[in-house]
């Protein structure tokens, strides 16, 4: 955004000043599925420097945006979105899924990123899909990645939220799901089903059989997975 704006009285512009900064909308869609703490936030958008993040949430309080608040107990800073950032969010999202209905999916796929797609399938992993009366411990592995990023452990409790480690955690491992990290992609954002992948062996499932039978009841895919595609 330029200092002045686009000088216009006109609404869209005027929200244009508001959102266009680089990495706004993003910074919001994180606070929206949950995430408050400055790391967790930064998990998110794994390709923003902490630098720049401080400083463009400093500008979205500023703006109305986003509410700082810190922890008596602890101390710990909080960020949560304001009543005007949560009237954008059915917004925002309309705005992904037509983006996911008429981008074309080598575009979607061009730039992959194994942490931030693990990130966002820990929130959408289904607990109470998984078996009720003990920790379920799921290993991905993408081979063609190198060896410090290419394993993530997903380490599910009954009524805990799902934890994501990206070093070995030490439990035994229930399933191993060996992928393509392209494929694994394409199937979470269903650009591709999950049963498609692994019948052409771009994925892999190897252990416990409740979980590789029913992955695709705890495995939820991304919000955008229904949007239907657009018309060749």
């Amino acid at each position: 955004m330029t200092r002045d704006g686009y000088n216009q009285f006109c609404p869209v512009a005027k929200a244009c000043e508001l959102l266009e900064p680089r990495w706004t909308l993003l910074l919001l869609c994180e606070m929206w599925a949950g995430s408050t703490r400055f790391n967790e936030i930064r998990r998110g958008v794994p390709g923003m420097s902490p630098t720049l993040m401080s400083k463009r949430l400093k500008e979205m309080e500023q703006r109305g945006l986003v509410l700082r608040t810190r922890q008596p107990s602890t101390g710990e800073i909080h960020y949560t979105t304001t009543a005007i950032a949560r009237e954008l969010e059915p917004i925002v999202h309309a705005f992904g899924q037509w983006a996911h209905r008429n981008l074309d999916a080598d575009v979607t796929l061009e730039k992959l990123d194994a942490r931030l797609l693990m990130w966002n399938m820990r929130r959408k992993i289904e607990v109470g899909a998984l078996p009720p009366d003990r920790r379920s411990v799921i290993q991905f592995v993408y081979p063609e990645l190198p060896r410090e990023e290419r394993n993530y452990w997903l380490v599910a409790k009954p009524d805990r939220p799902v934890d994501l480690c990206s070093t070995d955690p030490g439990h035994a491992v229930d399933l191993f799901v060996t992928a393509d990290l392209k494929a694994m992609t394409s199937a979470w954002m269903g650009l591709s089903s999950l049963a498609a992948e692994v019948a052409r062996e771009r994925i892999t499932l190897v252990g416990a059989p409740e979980l590789s039978r029913t992955i695709s009841a705890w495995m939820v895919r991304s919000s955008y997975a229904g949007a239907c595609p657009a018309a060749p």
